[in-house]
């Protein structure tokens, strides 16, 4: 058969599942886009996608998302994504096998009896929660990062905020959004590992598989006497979304989650949901990283990397938040607040400059040159530093963001050394958190990488497997990240469930290849003497918190 006759096939194979309403549908709400992806029967064929952007702002101190502009902005996604399998088919869904929500993790939405949100969405990137992270970390024993909602919960008892005698539900920016399509106040385990401890022991390990992957009921009880006599009006348990664990069917699409969706009346319900999920969930399936032993890097607002455990840790440690994979093991996440936004504001400075002579370029090309550039740089990056700090970094204890480019007059400036330094930035905090694990003896054959920040082959990558010194793969399918990863997960539930690892393996991986990189040894030396210097200058980084203070105003 001729290459185009095959195309054709496939591409007539498409439209008879997008019209039959036998595509999967996944939705990932990620810091500056929104994306859509639909998947055919078999989820490693991606038949169409859309997209959105939006930005979060900081108002009144807080980095919040409106929520009408969550709407807005998937029914843009959507929309596109009609567009999209139009063009390329010739046919667009109007029923759909499955679909799936993934999102941001952590964070603070508050609804009341009524299902009003009380304040505004409080998202993952505030690092307001020091008082209450303390507190609670002593009392349930494990570490309870800054983010996680239970935290901005206990901040706002401690504070003695308005609403709180008037909290009836805590969810994920996930779990809202599959609530209104579905009616199912309900959660993944992996996102719900980002809310409260997921059967935490001493040491915070969470149980073995999805059986039993739920709170750990002896901390519910724990957090309850602890705030007997304060404001809540609601147990902890009674606040919380079900747990649920991959494969499950957690709801419906309802005509009203339908019309949310599709305000045009084309697209009709009865597609089955699977849990929702948060990114790093998501993540971790989009690279086949959640098997035991396994671990993965996601790269976009904020940079994470994620180890399955084969074993408890020997005590709790800051510098880790144990988390579950969407199947309920346990896993470390060293997670750092600051990612690409840095990154990507000075590829929009650079491309003004092209944009001024003459010679605009579109995003992709100016990544793809400024990036390539970065491969001529020095290996240390000729003495300079990049700091991308934008918001607070609990990883080096920064509690607001400055981000700053600062060098030393004996350094040497030039584009690729100025992009290199970019590029360190993005991994550096990174690289001095997994410093932790190898100390816990945890070993990693390989680790997976995702994200936009791998679409230009071979750069990324490579200066990652130098601040790792491990080799990093990147699949094909990278780029596509979450809103793929949920379409696989919603995936696994129409196909009826059973072993996660399984079917990664067999059906969505099977003879996939991933483009794998190993450390070149001139780079790791290089990052090495960057990453000293970089921690040197940490104290700038303070310094500048102290000195320039920040506007009450709008940021994004």
């Amino acid at each position: 058969m001729s290459a185009s006759a095959s195309a054709n096939g496939a591409a007539a194979a498409a439209s008879a599942v997008i019209a039959e309403g036998r595509a999967v549908l996944g939705f990932e709400l990620g810091s500056t886009r929104i994306k859509a992806c639909l998947v055919g029967e078999n989820p490693s064929d991606v038949i169409a996608t859309g997209s959105h952007e939006w930005q979060n702002g900081l108002v009144d101190g807080v980095w919040t998302y409106a929520i009408d502009d969550v709407w807005a902005g998937l029914q843009s996604a959507y929309a596109a994504l009609v567009a999209d399998s139009r063009q390329r088919h010739g046919t667009a869904p109007t029923s759909l096998a499955a679909v799936g929500v993934s999102a941001m993790m952590h964070g603070y939405l508050a609804f009341d009896e009524a299902d009003e949100l009380l304040v505004p969405f409080r998202t993952w990137r505030n690092t307001s929660t020091g008082a209450a992270v303390a507190e609670l970390s002593e009392l349930f024993g494990v570490n309870i990062p800054l983010r996680w909602s239970i935290a901005h919960l206990h901040q706002a008892v401690l504070d003695g905020e308005e609403h709180v005698p008037r909290i009836r539900h805590l969810t994920t920016l996930a779990g809202y959004v599959h609530w209104r399509l579905s009616g199912e106040r309900v959660i993944g385990v992996g996102d719900a590992s980002g809310m409260f401890p997921i059967g935490a022991g001493p040491i915070g390990a969470a149980p073995t598989g999805a059986a039993g992957a739920d709170y750990d009921a002896a901390l519910l009880a724990r957090y309850d006497a602890a705030v007997a006599g304060s404001a809540l009006a609601t147990s902890i348990r009674g606040m919380l979304p079900r747990v649920m664990p991959a494969g499950a069917t957690a709801g419906i699409l309802t005509p009203a989650g339908a019309a949310l969706l599709d305000p045009t009346g084309a697209l009709q319900p009865g597609a089955a949901l699977c849990p929702p999920e948060g990114d790093a969930g998501t993540g971790m399936v989009a690279t086949n990283a959640v098997a035991p032993s396994t671990g993965n890097v996601s790269a976009g607002t904020s940079i994470f990397a994620m180890v399955v455990l084969d074993r408890p840790l020997s005590r709790p440690h800051p510098e880790l938040d144990i988390v579950a994979t969407p199947a309920g093991d346990p896993v470390a996440m060293v997670h750092c607040n600051n990612g690409t936004s840095e990154l990507a504001a000075w590829v929009g400075v650079f491309r003004r400059v092209a944009e001024l002579a003459g010679a605009p370029l579109d995003a992709d090309e100016a990544y793809r040159l400024l990036f390539t550039e970065a491969l001529d740089g020095a290996a240390d990056a000729g003495g300079v530093l990049a700091y991308n700090q934008v918001a607070g970094e609990p990883i080096v204890h920064l509690t607001e963001g400055r981000p700053l480019v600062v060098r030393t007059p004996d350094s040497r400036l030039t584009l690729a050394n100025t992009m290199r330094a970019h590029l360190y930035g993005v991994v550096a905090t990174l690289s001095i958190g997994m410093r932790t694990l190898r100390k816990e003896g945890v070993t990693i054959d390989r680790m997976q990488a995702h994200g936009g920040l791998f679409r230009t082959a071979g750069v990324a990558q490579r200066f990652l497997a130098a601040a790792l010194d491990a080799p990093v793969g990147v699949a094909e399918s990278a780029s596509e990240g979450g809103a793929w990863g949920i379409a696989v997960l919603a995936s696994f539930t129409a196909s009826g469930g059973g072993d996660l690892t399984a079917y990664l393996d067999d059906i969505v991986f099977a003879g996939a290849d991933a483009a794998v990189v190993s450390p070149d040894v001139d780079d790791v030396s290089g990052f090495a003497e960057y990453l000293a210097r970089y921690e040197a200058g940490l104290e700038v980084q303070r310094r500048a918190i102290a000195a320039l203070t920040m506007s009450e105003g709008t940021a994004s």
